[in-house]
């Protein structure tokens, strides 16, 4: 799909994962507790998932609550855990009329009970969506994500399932959470770092690399546009 601006038109990638930081610097630089700058960061999650659908993104990844998280004050995660239910539950009917269907990557068996039950429901019932698919990476670190492939394909080996000579990239790759769908075309992380913070390790080994000073509170739909201008620069070459 393309995007029009002025006299110019941009392709749209396929695949858009985003590193959305800078909660709690938003909420630091207004002397508020951290949890006001996630609640502000979830309005802009929701800004964010209009202006892919009106630009005719595919699919959205965003990386919500990363393993490293776990190990913030409980109070925190505590706070964070019931935002995010709180959203789910909110935005659950808003998903299923406007064609988002929503997944979580990542290892869920770790969240709360709770939020483990409204996951499951939401992705049941959003399954029919076609507008936009919209991956949540929740409890989720590439390198677990690694292990956790790498088991399972293991386990297929010791059942018989599989061969060693059968191992390859697509063998591999169709065991990772994010099994049929394609790799991220582009990567955008907010507020002015520069890593990929454990995102995706297997899946952006080709993608583009888009950092933007802004803080994720305050991105709006023109960065992303602003993001995606960038990407039409860059020539990919795929190691060709």
């Amino acid at each position: 799909m393309a995007m029009n601006t002025g006299s110019e038109t941009y392709t749209i990638p396929e695949h858009v994962a985003i590193i959305m930081d800078g909660n709690g610097r938003w909420a630091k630089r207004r002397h508020m507790p951290r949890i006001m700058g996630h609640a502000q960061g979830v309005k802009t999650v929701k800004r964010v998932i209009e202006a892919a659908k009106a630009l005719g993104i595919r699919v959205l990844t965003l990386y919500t609550f990363s393993a490293e998280n776990w190990r913030r004050s409980s109070l925190e995660v505590q706070a964070l855990m019931l935002l995010l239910s709180r959203k789910i539950q909110a935005e659950l009917a808003a998903m299923k009329k406007e064609g988002i269907r929503l997944r979580v990557i990542g290892r869920r068996d770790m969240l709360p009970p709770g939020l483990q039950k409204q996951v499951a429901r939401a992705e049941e019932e959003t399954a029919g969506g076609r507008r936009l698919m919209l991956y949540l990476a929740l409890s989720y670190g590439g390198r677990w994500e690694i292990v956790d492939a790498a088991r399972a394909v293991a386990q297929e080996v010791q059942k018989g399932v599989l061969g060693i000579d059968d191992i390859n990239e697509e063998v591999f790759a169709s065991h990772l959470y994010t099994s049929g769908v394609p790799d991220p075309d582009l990567l955008i992380r907010t507020s002015g770092e520069m890593r990929l913070s454990n995102f995706l390790l297997w899946q952006l080994s080709y993608a583009e690399l888009y950092f933007s000073d802004v803080l994720w509170p305050d991105f709006t739909e023109e960065h992303l546009k602003a993001a995606i201008e960038e990407f039409n620069k860059r020539e990919r070459k795929f190691g060709k």
